[in-house]
């Protein structure tokens, strides 16, 4: 028998069937940990690109400023998402019983992450073309950084709905073996 999802839980302290694990709240999570490391790493300490700076280089002051300001409207964004989060995360575990999965919560974090990278580095990097991952390479060399961050966000993808599944399983098995038997 695989060990329950829960430190210290035991396989009879399964949930209440509306204990339900808030999966909206770990993947706006995810999406707003995505944005913030995007904008903090990227964006201000690596200094690689900003919002816009495909479009607005920045080779004056106006062009920093209206990348700086852009870059601002995305952390507004993120920290959206995150306030977001907690808000739905707080809503269900005052309301009902909560199940508490590490599983659960980093799985749906990661699906969030990696939605993010994926999205972004779709839209963003290739189809607007609004700015690419390092713009510190010779533009030739875009191309490989901008698809391995569509490759580091869809393997977050894919480990994020496999750890999302094995904790739905253990919280399916944990439930059934809860239910008194009949007969």
């Amino acid at each position: 028998m695989e060990p329950p999802d829960r430190p210290g839980a035991s396989p009879s302290a399964a949930p209440a069937s509306d204990g339900a694990f808030p999966t909206a709240s770990g993947v706006l999570f995810g999406l707003g940990l995505g944005g913030f490391f995007d904008g903090i790493v990227l964006h201000q300490l690596l200094q690689w690109h900003h919002m816009l700076s495909s479009w607005y280089p920045i080779t004056s002051i106006e062009n920093l400023r209206l990348n700086t300001l852009w870059d601002g409207i995305f952390h507004s964004a993120t920290y959206v998402f995150v306030v977001l989060a907690l808000y739905l995360f707080w809503r269900t575990a005052h309301r009902r019983h909560l199940y508490w999965s590490w599983r659960l919560m980093t799985g749906a974090a990661l699906l969030g992450w990696g939605i993010f990278n994926v999205v972004e580095g779709v839209i963003d990097h290739e189809l607007l073309g609004i700015h690419h991952v390092n713009e510190l390479v010779s533009r030739d060399q875009y191309v490989y950084w901008d698809m391995g961050f569509l490759l580091w966000g869809a393997s977050m993808v894919l480990a994020g709905w496999w750890l999302y599944r094995s904790g739905q399983r253990l919280r399916s098995s944990a439930t059934r073996q809860a239910a008194p038997s009949v007969g």
